[in-house]
């Protein structure tokens, strides 16, 4: 693994469209300030540039990284470009370039090392997020202009699936490290699973998360379970749509919006909860996923995701499934399974533990003193995993 000595007095600066105090912020933001942190535990010096906001001023450090919060979320890629030419972050020694979706095109204003840092690949968000040309628009650059203006890059996946996404795309597969996810320790809440059934959803509010799909879950089931909860956590810019459509299929007091909450209320949910679902369109791992099995809630996901598939240990700490009617069907036959739930619920308490911040921050740093040496990290974990 990386000597300390070597990362130790390097800065390093991240480019991000958003931080986790940016009220659309959610598990890419706590895995890029989780990885920012492990290198400046290393000694390195640590900046991430992302999009200003109301919830945060415009400097500030936390944790020993600091932040520069510039621009819109569009504008954010031209004043982190401006930056970087212009060395308002001051001298910088490597690069991660955060691809989401859109790259921040750091590679054509510098020439020290960049790494680029992929949660998963949008092809099928595009045009459900940018209907029409702006997404053909996107998909272009994260397609085709992306993985050439990068080709000499290293880049960083955090999964196997998101890793031969991006080999189709035509990176080298030498090229792409894989850094998992890790998990931040249980937080007590003192409380036992729900009474009733109660289904909880938990994540950013957005087209591409299908909430709808579980809302339509719960509709279908409380015939049988006339007392069951989804409770959907979260907030973003699809509420509203998400409000109005629960409302008109009569959801009443079925379906319960949470919105944004405190770390505390969201263990809460995960502790009552008898099921976690995830019918997002698309995950690079799914954070979520091991918050919730750390309550022993087992997760409902969607095999097709991608990264759901090395999250979830499916059958032994939650349930992949194939479509919509599946994902009804086998929440509605483990909310009455009672044993076969509490088996998942152990599962996923253990694969939980499978994957630490620790050993991710590690790798990740790994793959940092391996770009500033020139020296390619294979595919897997930087460690061989």
């Amino acid at each position: 693994m990386s000597d300390h000595s070597e990362i130790s007095g390097r800065h390093v600066a991240f480019f991000s469209w958003r931080d986790t105090r940016n009220p659309e912020g959610g598990g890419a933001e706590r895995y890029l300030e989780k990885m920012a942190e492990g290198l400046v535990e290393r000694g390195a010096a640590v900046t991430i540039l992302c999009a200003a906001h109301a919830a945060a001023p415009p400097d500030e450090t936390i944790n020993g990284v600091r932040f520069v919060r510039r621009g819109t979320k569009m504008t954010v890629y031209l004043e982190g470009v401006a930056a970087l030419l212009r060395r308002k972050l001051g001298l910088v020694d490597v690069v991660v370039d955060v691809q989401n979706g859109l790259p921040f095109f750091t590679r054509l204003v510098t020439r020290k090392p960049v790494v680029v840092l992929v949660h998963h690949v949008h092809r099928e968000q595009w045009p459900v997020v940018y209907p029409g040309i702006t997404g053909r628009v996107g998909w272009w650059i994260e397609h085709a202009l992306a993985p050439r203006l990068y080709r000499a890059c290293q880049y960083i996946a955090v999964s196997r699936a998101t890793r031969d996404e991006l080999e189709e795309l035509g990176v080298g597969r030498d090229r792409i490290a894989v850094v998992h996810n890790g998990t931040d320790p249980v937080l007590p809440v003192g409380l036992d699973k729900a009474p009733h059934p109660m289904i909880a959803v938990v994540g950013r509010l957005v087209p591409h998360k299908q909430v709808e799909n579980a809302i339509d879950s719960a509709l279908a089931l409380r015939s049988e379970h006339p007392d069951l909860r989804l409770h959907i956590v979260g907030s973003g810019w699809w509420e509203a749509e998400l409000r109005e459509y629960a409302a008109a299929r009569d959801a009443g007091d079925t379906v319960v919006f949470e919105g944004q909450v405190d770390e505390r209320r969201k263990h809460e949910i995960y502790e009552q909860a008898w099921l976690l679902g995830l019918p997002s369109l698309k995950e690079g791992w799914g954070l979520v996923i091991g918050e919730a099995g750390m309550h022993r809630t087992p997760t409902v996901a969607y095999r097709s995701a991608g990264g759901t598939r090395e999250s979830i240990a499916d059958g032994r700490s939650g349930m992949l499934v194939d479509d919509a009617a599946q994902f009804t069907e086998t929440i509605g036959r483990l909310l009455v399974d009672h044993a076969e739930r509490a088996r998942l619920g152990q599962g996923a308490l253990e694969m939980s533990h499978t994957f630490t911040w620790q050993h991710a921050q590690e790798s990740f740093a790994h793959v940092v003193v391996s770009a500033l040496k020139n020296v390619r990290i294979d595919c897997q974990d930087p460690d061989g995993e």
